[in-house]
């Protein structure tokens, strides 16, 4: 006995987009510093903030933007980094507020500079900027492949944004920024995005040939000489940053990324092993004939010297606010980490999440940007293509490295780089670059996560003859 059924083609099952996940999560962003917001007033006044409403209307009206672009421009992209950058982003603003109603500071900056200006909506108006930024990445960009014609345009406007600083003053004494008449650019934060697209390009040709052709020396496959030419090239630039422009954060944040990128490119820890005695020999030569270098790594190991306490007032300030804060920290609102000064809000504002949170509040928002790494890592991990993989481990690595120099520069780590924190620290061209970091890395997400089209039918498969006995 025989039967005979018909079978027909299945598409492929619909994979869920995770969305309504990323807007309850959004909902949380929004609520915890709208919290904190509250919080901060009652400690300050005793009572509730007049701006409250307007902050919480705000954030979620730039929640709820990003949100729906997200839905309509990259339906499967991951749900987690909107939220966790929304988060962020808050929290900032409501430090940054918190410091602005400080009348150490408010004394201070009319004694220094005749004046007093907040702060906060001035990076409300620059969050609004960068998410917009981030409505435009999503939009513009539909497939993230795009980026890889533009390799080697990337790599000449990336040098121009970094040769750029040099033609202007120095701030504190790095030449970092770029005046162009009442605003003020920081072009490392955009070049950081640019290096790694360049990178992601160059790395995917060029891989391998850095993998596979080297020479082994005790236990390291060392690269040929020919192949040295790229890292050689980078750590030149890396190293007249620091000369002409005495800025060590921008220079460790191109030189790491480079050598993150060639590691997982080629998956050869002598790479690794030429970066770190590279990035050693051009530091220790830069320090020995820089001042301002020499002056940094003094005050990281002396910040409590007597003859030097003028200068390294703020770091040693940082510091004994971490101290203060205990475990639980001294609560929103309640430290005393208005003392370091006019960088409160930007270099050092780790120190009043560190005050006023405490270690256990520290570790959990040092855990965000971890889980942003973290996403980022998944997300190049879940690519297929090889462009996407490197972009998107680029992106998550430059974030990676400015957080820790950053972190580890207050912390009393490493000398003080000058850097901001992404998403908290006052300044608009760290916070518009940072929403569109992540923009791509949602954008990334979004083609890795994307089901793949169910095949087409064939006409001979239309009908099949399954014979059972």
């Amino acid at each position: 006995m025989s039967v005979v059924t018909n079978t027909t083609t299945i598409g492929a099952i619909e994979a869920p987009s995770r969305r309504n996940t990323e807007l309850a999560l959004l909902a949380f962003a929004v609520v915890i510093p709208v919290f904190a917001y509250l919080n901060v007033g009652l400690a300050l006044n005793g009572e509730v903030p007049a701006g409250l409403l307007g902050y919480g209307l705000g954030l979620g009206l730039l929640a709820g933007v990003a949100h729906l672009v997200v839905r309509k421009f990259a339906m499967y992209a991951d749900p987690l980094l909107l939220p966790l950058a929304t988060l962020l982003n808050g929290l900032g603003l409501v430090m940054i507020w918190r410091l602005d109603q400080s009348p150490r500071l408010i004394q201070r900056a009319k004694t220094l500079f005749g004046g007093f200006s907040p702060d906060a909506p001035k990076q409300l108006l620059y969050s609004a900027i960068g998410i917009a930024l981030f409505v435009g990445v999503l939009i513009l960009i539909k497939d993230h492949r795009i980026l890889q014609r533009y390799t080697y345009i990337s790599m000449a406007v990336s040098l121009v944004l970094l040769i750029m600083p040099v033609f202007f003053p120095a701030v504190n004494g790095a030449k970092i920024w770029i005046s162009l008449g009442p605003f003020t650019i920081q072009p490392g934060e955009f070049a950081k995005i640019i290096i790694a697209i360049f990178f992601s390009g160059y790395l995917m040709v060029k891989r391998d040939a850095l993998a596979l052709a080297s020479r082994r020396f005790m236990g390291l496959y060392l690269p040929r000489g020919r192949d040295l030419g790229p890292i050689l090239v980078v750590w030149v630039m890396s190293i007249l940053i620091l000369v002409f422009e005495t800025d060590l954060g921008t220079s460790l944040l191109f030189f790491g990324l480079f050598v993150i990128m060639l590691y997982v490119a080629t998956e050869r820890t002598s790479w690794i092993v030429f970066g770190l005695l590279m990035s050693a020999v051009g530091a220790v030569g830069v320090a020995t004939f820089e001042p301002h270098v020499q002056q940094r790594v003094e005050f990281w190991l002396n910040p409590f010297a007597e003859k030097t306490w003028e200068q390294s007032e703020q770091i040693g300030q940082a510091l004994m606010s971490f101290g203060s804060g205990g475990t639980l920290g001294t609560g929103l609102g309640q430290g005393d980490s208005d003392l370091i000064g006019f960088a409160a809000n930007s270099d050092f504002i780790l120190s009043t999440f560190g005050e006023e949170l405490g270690l256990a509040g520290m570790m959990a928002f040092l855990m965000i940007y971890g889980l942003i790494v973290e996403r980022g890592v998944r997300t190049a991990l879940a690519a297929r293509d090889p462009f996407g993989k490197l972009l998107a481990i680029g992106l998550s690595g430059a974030l990676a490295i400015q957080v820790f120099v950053v972190a580890g520069g207050v912390m009393g780590l490493i000398p003080l780089t000058g850097m901001t924190m992404p998403f908290v620290a006052y300044g608009g061209s760290s916070v518009i670059a940072n929403w569109a970091l992540v923009g791509i890395l949602i954008r990334i997400s979004d083609t890795a996560r994307r089901p793949a089209p169910a095949p087409a039918p064939s006409p001979d498969a239309e009908m099949t003859q399954v014979v059972r006995p």
